[in-house]
């Protein structure tokens, strides 16, 4: 739902009625993850995706059953080999979805209207929404703040609206959005619920350093993907606005400098495009011991050996330079400074999602590869 929360944002504060569907859970190769959403309102108008097609319009008309009889509803769509006509996904994937009905007078609409509120402004915060156990619970929403405060609730045991604020804290500080199984008291005990965590959080920093004619196409294409761009540069004549116009931010400094003093976290990406040993080695020093994303640099294979050993002689361990990424991106043939940028995103991509890197046609890996992970509350599934 918070994939499309400026648009739905822009609905509540106008005051239209509307079904929010969201895929909550996900088998095989569907084409959406836990947290995408289409949205129907009173007069029809349809936002966002759940399938990429596929099931569209089945959900577009769950979506008008919500507003009418407002109860929430989930339901499943898979592939059928029965009758090829059916509802379902050609793909052959499975995804469950929950349709929530969003009126005025609606329990769950100040919750849903605090969470896009935030998710509009890019501010951090968690929608809690339980999809699975009572019918009377179904749909209702809990909306988590980072320091772990949370507003409304769900309306059963009070140890159920702690226990899940506490395990949707733990989704916001990965940045993820996935489902968590939970006791109805807030245990493992009691009939088990299902409740899909959403996670909004600022976008995440991708910093170039170098500012080339190859970083200008890189922070365009890393906009294009969602990141917040910092070009950082200690050449004031070259690291302009004019230059750089897609930049979220331009940074005269020097680079390790720079690096020094920034906020980083386990989603950002830091791309070394100087490839100048005076801006590389001790930019790289520092960078390779962050807990960052990931770390590329620019250079042909003898920049890449001689920059290597010159990390060496300053005290950077093998372990470190394995994280690196040099020479910076996928063999795409790239020659452009376009095509270059897009072999650097694709590499961004792949390191992100688990991809391998190698072409789709004839290969035996999976189309989509975002992973799951368990935690000691029950059986989560989460993706980035």
């Amino acid at each position: 739902m918070l994939d499309i929360a400026e648009e739905l944002h822009r609905w509540v504060e106008q005051g239209r009625d509307f079904a929010v569907a969201t895929v909550v859970a996900v088998g095989g190769s569907a084409p959406r993850r836990p947290g995408a959403a289409l949205a129907v309102d009173a007069d029809g108008t349809a936002i966002g995706s759940v399938s990429g097609g596929c099931v569209e319009g089945a959900v577009y008309d769950l979506c008008g059953q919500a507003l009418q009889d407002g109860r929430p509803v989930t339901e499943r769509f898979g592939y059928s080999d029965e009758d090829a006509f059916a509802v379902g996904l050609t793909c052959g994937g499975v995804i469950d979805i929950l349709v929530t009905p969003v009126r005025a007078g609606d329990r769950v609409r100040p919750v849903l209207a605090a969470a896009l509120e935030a998710a509009a402004n890019h501010r951090t915060a968690a929608v809690a929404r339980i999809v699975s156990g009572p019918a009377d619970l179904v749909g209702r929403a809990l909306l988590v703040r980072p320091e772990g405060a949370y507003d409304g609730g769900f309306g059963a045991h009070p140890e159920l609206d702690r226990t899940v604020a506490a395990e949707a804290r733990a989704f916001l500080d990965a940045g993820r959005t996935g489902t968590l199984e939970i006791g109805e008291q807030g245990s493992r005990c009691g009939s088990p619920l299902t409740v899909l965590v959403e996670s909004s959080v600022p976008p995440p920093r991708m910093i170039v350093f170098g500012a080339i004619d190859f970083a200008s196409a890189l922070v365009r294409i890393g906009t294009f993907l969602g990141y917040r761009v910092t070009l950082c540069d200690a050449r004031p004549v070259f690291a302009t606005r004019a230059r750089f116009p897609d930049a979220d931010e331009i940074v005269v400094e020097w680079p390790h400098r720079y690096l020094e003093r920034t906020d980083v976290d386990a989603r950002t990406v830091l791309c070394v495009l100087t490839h100048d040993p005076k801006f590389d080695v001790p930019l790289l020093k520092l960078a390779l011991r962050l807990p960052v994303a990931y770390v590329g640099a620019m250079g042909s294979r003898r920049t890449h050996l001689d920059r290597n050993q010159r990390l060496r002689e300053v005290g950077v361990t093998e372990v470190e330079l394995a994280r690196l990424r040099s020479p910076i991106g996928l063999d795409l043939g790239a020659r452009t400074p376009e095509e270059t940028a897009l072999s650097i995103a694709a590499e961004i991509v792949a390191d992100r999602r688990g991809g391998s890197g190698v072409s789709l046609t004839g290969a035996h890996t999976p189309i989509h590869h975002d992973p799951t992970t368990t935690r000691p509350a029950g059986r989560i599934g989460t993706v980035a």
